[in-house]
């Protein structure tokens, strides 16, 4: 793995990390302390989910159960207390926000050990309905196994549990139990960007989008601040065919609100081969969109960098823009650039897409760069998701059409079945209504109806 040291981890994001600490218990003093990586904010909004809530209140006790094991099970065994009458021991708050969210942890003549066998039990059961606090990008079943003790609906198991957390207490997070390998790793919650990497790598797999779990830094984002202070208008000009729609949103959702004023539209010179998300971009940006679709005379050559040259020349001497921002990891835009020497710009690419000549002509003429990569990109995510669903509409309309009432007559007039409308409207109502898609493992699609 890189090397742990903070500037490694610098610009990472802290929104897994929080949800995470929230969720295995770690205290409400270390969310408060403006110092440490757990973020307020998440401690609040997920305080109002029930879900996260029990699981946090379950995590808390097995926790304390664990550091404060002989303590509470001596005095259950000598002076008969249970869990309600500990609370120099027991944080009562858990065991009574726990009531009132419908989960009752207290029981009769339960030993210590049964109470733990009955928590992770709770927890297991639990844990998947908090799948939904956490973003798809990340693997579930990675997070869900901090939750679940091994073997940890036996005393065995329990107890094995419980003498790795002691010998290791001081690498666990805050204390606080988790199930992972434990190993001298410094704070594991330290930053999204530390924490995934580990939590990947715990599995045997490796995590690679980084732009997920961190942000451009400060130079970056000054350098963008600092052209758009100095402009006095300012248009995105995008090349769809080479750039990208999840990455330009998330770019512009990371960037300062009131900086972005001085932007008074995008304009997208789209393919009809570019990526469909382009359409609705403008679903997801504050900025005026404008989507020029640009027709092929001659299918083999696209005419968007011709069109896009044009149409910044437009804005400049018609429009009075005087700065523009190029979204491309295409060279072609030099072209542009160097014909209009009046203009400011400032150009986005994407790594790996733009090669090294025109970053070193665009370095030796004082023009600004950055990296759309660069950006955190986890707040595109429903760009991302809603082009999908709304492609996945455009597939189906094409591909498939079926009117129930049409099968239903069909149906009816190669049987030679008769049925009073009552009976009808029965079958309906038992067998058609209730039908449903079938997907097997190659991914084919059938439909099932209600067996009898």
């Amino acid at each position: 793995m890189h090397s742990t040291a903070k500037p490694y981890f610098k610009n990472s994001t802290y929104t897994i990390v929080s949800k995470v600490a929230y969720l295995i218990g770690v205290p409400l003093r270390i969310f408060e302390n403006e110092h440490e990586p757990p973020k307020l904010e998440v401690y609040r909004e997920l305080e109002k989910n029930k879900n996260a809530r029990i699981v946090r209140n379950l995590c808390r006790l097995r926790t304390e159960i664990e550091l404060n094991f002989k303590a509470i099970n001596d005095r259950m065994l000598y002076e008969y207390k249970n869990l309600y009458s500990l609370p120099d021991l027991i944080p009562m708050e858990c065991v009574n926000q726990l009531s009132a969210d419908g989960i009752s942890i207290i029981k009769s003549n339960y030993t210590l050990v049964q109470y733990i066998i009955e928590i992770n039990n709770i927890l297991s059961n639990r844990i998947n309905n908090c799948k939904e606090v956490f973003p798809i990008w990340i693997n579930w079943s990675y997070i869900r196994d901090l939750f679940i003790m091994p073997n940890g609906l036996n005393e065995a198991g329990a107890a094995d549990a419980a003498a790795v957390y002691y010998e290791y207490k001081r690498y666990y997070p805050y204390q606080v139990y988790i199930n992972w390998p434990p190993s001298d790793e410094g704070n594991i919650l330290y930053s999204d960007k530390k924490f995934v990497m580990l939590l990947y790598q715990w599995h045997k797999d490796e995590f690679k989008d980084v732009s997920k779990v961190s942000d451009a830094g400060d130079a970056i984002k000054g350098g963008i601040y600092d052209f758009l202070q100095d402009s006095e208008k300012t248009v995105i000009v995008v090349d769809c065919e080479n750039s990208n729609p999840y990455k330009l949103c998330a770019t512009l959702h990371n960037l300062d609100a009131n900086a972005l004023n001085k932007i008074v539209k995008i304009i997208l010179y789209d393919d009809v081969h570019s990526a469909s998300a382009w359409q609705i971009l403008n679903t997801y940006v504050k900025i005026p969109v404008e989507h020029i679709l640009i027709e092929r005379v001659k299918q083999s050559k696209s005419l968007v960098d011709i069109r896009l040259t044009g149409g910044a020349f437009r804005e400049f001497y018609q429009h009075n823009v005087d700065s523009f921002i190029i979204a491309s990891s295409d060279s072609d835009y030099w072209g542009l650039i160097s014909s209009l020497p009046e203009a400011r710009f400032l150009v986005m690419v994407e790594h790996g897409k733009c090669g090294p000549d025109i970053k070193d002509a665009l370095t030796d003429s004082g023009i600004f760069y950055c990296y759309l990569d660069d950006f955190y990109s986890g707040n595109a995510n429903d760009l991302k998701l809603n082009a999908l669903i709304r492609e996945i509409y455009r597939y189906l309309d094409s591909s498939f059409h079926l009117n129930v009432n049409d099968m239903m007559e069909e149906a009816y007039r190669a049987t030679r079945a008769e049925m009073s409308d009552v009976e009808k409207q029965q079958f309906y109502n038992k067998y058609i209504k209730p039908m449903h898609l079938v997907i097997d493992n190659e991914g084919n699609v059938s439909i099932e109806l209600k067996s009898k």
